[in-house]
């Protein structure tokens, strides 16, 4: 008799599969749960199927051993009921030489499998073995099922009925089901961090960390220590250990946004996480194995960087398995009326404002105005006429105005005018939010320690917001 190697139930933290043995010999009932103990198999024993039936529930983590001959009710009855139960949960049944034909005829009603006696040990182990994982694996495919209908749709989260956006859901559902090292490319404003969210809600590893990195904000001399980790005392400061961002991700999806802003000599590092998916805190010589799904997102072209030295081209390869383009708003026009309602809605809800439809020729305006911002610069449009609905501020009002503050430098110099619509920017979202800085991080998509230190470049109070 093989004991723990065979045993359903010797992995760790998952939930077990019990037998419920039924057997009206008490002899060889009590044989067989003793053989199934000793191969690390939990049993329910019973010496009839009525009492059996009465244990049995649809969803139960649990699979069934029954003899066919038994008074009351025989096996081929008991079979049945359980089926009417949970049909799929999996029931084997034990049968003489004689009702070999019988238990054939069963299976093709919905029995699992059939045993002959005399029953071999290893043999009944086997195929309890191969049940439970049946079991197991229809029970988990249950509660997947469940989770995702408990969650919202794709649909209301990556909103939009232009062709490239149901294209790109059908992308992100796909992906969510085998996840490959992805990069989402796509422009400023265009909602890269939004869809690694979507890539990650709706995959296998929805349950697990999703953690985010800005590649942008992190300095240089930070950037192995912040995502690798390090042991105490690795380096003058290092007080104690400390978990990097990727090893946080172990199960789950590391989001690297702005990965273009990686330093040069940190790409061979990630690289060699991606291949081998292993890493080493800094002070340590232990390699530590990882299980993630690493998603980049870009607005640069990555190819023409790896041509131009500005970035890996091996790394760009390990990424180009799967790259996702999200399409500027220019090229989704017919989604802008369903964007502007929702973050119309969405602010009248948050700033406790009413808010009309607009009208069609309001409409008219936003589907041929520009956005060279994209959804987010939507969104601000949005949000502006909500909270200007009460000063009768028209769309034509709102949209001429943001025209007029991107075509009006205050300065030629390049360097200068950046500077400046980046200073606007920030003081309107301060405004729109009474200085409110985690909504202003999570609008302007910026780690609160660089918006705190663009406040003190541009010596921008937040008290003069509340």
């Amino acid at each position: 008799m093989k004991n723990s190697n065979n045993s359903i139930n010797s992995t760790n933290h998952v939930q077990p599969i019990n037998v419920v043995l039924v057997d009206d010999e008490d002899a060889i009932r009590k044989a067989t749960k003793q053989w199934l103990n000793l191969a690390g198999i939990e049993v329910e024993d019973y010496p009839n199927a009525k009492a059996a039936l009465a244990s049995i529930t649809a969803n139960g983590r649990q699979i069934v051993v029954s003899d066919i001959r038994m008074p009351e009710m025989d096996g081929m009855t008991f079979a049945a009921e359980v089926q009417r139960i949970d049909p799929d949960l999996p029931v084997l049944l034990v049968t003489a030489h004689g009702d070999v034909s019988m238990a054939v005829d069963a299976m093709r009603t919905g029995v699992y499998d059939f045993i002959e006696k005399p029953v071999e040990p290893d043999l009944l182990v086997d195929r309890i073995q191969r049940a439970s994982e049946k079991r197991r694996l229809v029970l988990e495919n249950r509660n997947l099922q469940r989770l995702l209908s408990q969650k919202p749709s794709l649909e209301s989260k990556m909103i939009g009925q232009s062709g490239v956006m149901t294209a790109l859901r059908q992308q992100v559902l796909m992906l969510g089901q085998t996840p490959v090292d992805t990069v989402i490319n796509g422009a400023t404003g265009t909602g890269k961090e939004l869809i690694a969210r979507c890539l990650h809600d709706f995959s296998v590893r929805s349950e697990h960390p999703f953690v985010a990195v800005n590649c942008g904000a992190i300095p240089e001399n930070l950037f192995e220590s912040e995502l690798f980790g390090h042991e105490k005392g690795a380096f003058t400061g290092a007080e104690s250990q400390r978990i990097g961002k990727i090893e946080h991700a172990h199960k789950g999806t590391l989001f690297l946004d702005e990965i273009e802003s990686m330093p040069i000599n940190f790409q061979i590092k990630l690289l060699r996480v991606l291949q081998e998916r292993k890493l080493e805190r800094v002070g340590s010589n232990k390699e530590i194995a990882l299980d993630l799904w690493v998603v980049a997102a870009t607005k640069e072209d990555l190819a023409k960087a790896s041509v131009e030295g500005r970035f890996r081209e091996d790394l760009y390869y390990r990424f180009n398995v799967m790259e996702l383009h999200l399409p500027d708003m220019k090229d989704r026009r017919e989604d802008i009326p369903m964007l502007f309602d929702y973050f119309a809605r969405k602010a009248s809800i948050q700033f406790e404002r009413d808010y009309s439809e607009l009208d069609e020729q309001e409409l008219a305006l936003l589907i041929d105005h520009d956005w060279p911002g994209n959804v987010r610069q939507l969104k601000n449009v949005a949000e502006r006429y909500v909270l200007a609905m009460s000063r009768s501020s028209s769309i034509r009002a709102i949209l001429g105005h943001e025209e007029q503050q991107n075509v009006t430098p205050a300065s030629n110099n390049l360097a200068e005018r950046v500077q400046g619509f980046e200073r606007q920017l920030i003081v309107q979202a301060l405004k729109r939010h009474k200085g409110n800085i985690q909504t202003v991080t999570e609008e302007l998509e910026l780690p609160r320690r660089t918006l705190n230190n663009k406040m003190k470049q541009y010596q921008i109070q937040r008290r003069d917001f509340l």
